[in-house]
């Protein structure tokens, strides 16, 4: 199970975790958010992490479902999940209990941290501060959260009079910024450490990374918080340069990232490795593949009120657009074949539609019916629809036509990215 997988992480655990074939994955959530769209065993309404009665909800669903792991995917979930894991029915992948709550905080990951060449200058009274701007942002947090650059003192004095939590004060880091994804075995052996930059950023969140090769300095970081802490399976850190280039520490999470994406295009899966890890496998560590990016932005799932039995789809425009294979075309035929919902492909097609869908290497037989029809006659004259059937044709006039003669649902073939069902 992962929680809450609607999440940036748990929509990464999605990613990483569906097409495992031993993985039967489980969505849940307390507010109802976008892990409702990916996840095809979706578990909605469970209380939020402070009411009162959410371990026992939780539990009932874990037993309800044979769940044995719960993967959790946002920092304040881990934290709650960690301080309860004794009362948990199912084994909660993420690192002791005592390491997860000191990467909650950053200033107690300061404190186990201290003395080490790495940490930024943190600041405990803003009398000590001899050069502006500085950072603050909350012990606890998540993603750029309460973050902020400050470069008065006054501007200072203004921003801890009005926060009540806990706040961190230190140095501002003007360089590049980097996520360390790391790996921590069983016997607590750091196996993996992989470096990627964080080339734009949005509300916290890296949507353009490259994988980078880590440099001497950034593993000897990597080993020196691993000695500090005792970490499980797979977890992060990120780091910024100073204004003389030399690294140093912004945070540590006990989780998966939700730009991890590139390692697993790389060919390393830290999310099913801690599975691994947890079933006490061998683990296997390839050579990540490099020149890996990732840009990421906001991208749709569709939800249609609509209901069809039996589908009509062109050919030329429609399945080919632009001389090339328009995949989202097929992969909504192939989704009605496992639907049972026949599909009759209709075109007025110029040459041999059987040798042209071969040299496409679009096999004949994913069609129930082929109709071709020569350029003179009517789509509407060789099709006797059912009444919930689907039509769906590049031509206006061609779907105008379709509606009037038989009051079926017509589409475009830019509307058919909205047919696909995504769950998984």
């Amino acid at each position: 199970m992962v929680f809450p997988c609607g999440s940036e992480i748990g929509l990464e655990l999605h990613r990483a975790l569906k097409d495992i074939r031993f993985i039967t994955l489980y969505g849940a959530s307390s507010a109802e958010d976008h892990g409702k769209w990916v996840y095809q065993n979706y578990i909605g309404g469970v209380p939020y992490i402070d009411a009162p009665d959410f371990i026992d909800v939780l539990n009932r669903h874990l037993e309800e479902n044979s769940i044995d792991f719960i993967f959790p995917a946002l920092d304040s979930a881990i934290a709650m999940l960690s301080r309860n894991r004794e009362k948990l029915r199912a084994e909660l992948l993420t690192a002791p209990d005592e390491t997860v709550q000191i990467c909650r905080s950053k200033s107690k990951t300061y404190a186990r941290l201290a003395g080490c060449p790495f940490l930024p200058a943190i600041y405990t009274d803003p009398a000590e501060i001899t050069e502006y701007p500085v950072i603050i942002k909350p012990a606890e947090s998540q993603g750029s959260q309460g973050f902020a650059i400050l470069k008065t003192a006054e501007q200072l004095q203004y921003e801890l009079s009005s926060r009540t939590a806990e706040q961190v004060i230190c140095e501002y880091l003007p360089g590049e910024e980097y996520t360390i994804d790391c790996f921590t075995d069983r016997t607590g052996a750091l196996r993996f450490a992989s470096c990627r930059t964080r080339s734009r950023v949005k509300n916290g969140i890296s949507v353009n990374s490259s994988l980078v090769p880590p440099s001497e300095e950034v593993l000897q970081i990597a080993r020196a918080i691993n000695e500090k802490m005792a970490f499980r399976g797979v977890w992060f850190f990120q780091l910024k340069r100073d204004r003389k280039g030399a690294c140093r520490l912004l945070e540590c999470a006990t989780r998966v990232a939700g730009t991890m994406c590139v390692e697993r295009a790389a060919g390393v899966n830290l999310a099913l490795l801690t599975v691994f890890d947890a079933l006490e496998m061998p683990l296997d560590f390839p050579e990540p593949i490099g020149g890996v990016t990732v840009d990421r932005a906001l991208g749709n799932l569709f939800r249609l009120e609509i209901c069809y039995d039996e589908v009509y789809l062109d050919f030329d425009d429609t399945v080919i657009v632009h001389d090339r294979v328009n995949f989202a075309a097929l992969e909504f035929v192939y989704q009605c074949v496992e639907r049972g919902i026949p599909v009759t492909l209709l075109t007025r097609h110029e040459t041999d539609i059987i040798a042209d869908l071969k040299a496409r290497r679009i096999l004949p037989e994913l069609f129930d019916r082929i109709i071709c029809l020569p350029r003179s006659e009517r789509k509407i004259d060789h099709v006797a629809p059912s009444e919930n059937a689907l039509f769906i044709d590049d031509s206006f006039a061609e779907r105008k036509s379709m509606r009037d003669a038989f009051g079926i649902t017509v589409l475009g073939v830019d509307a058919i990215e909205a047919l696909l069902d995504k769950r998984q």
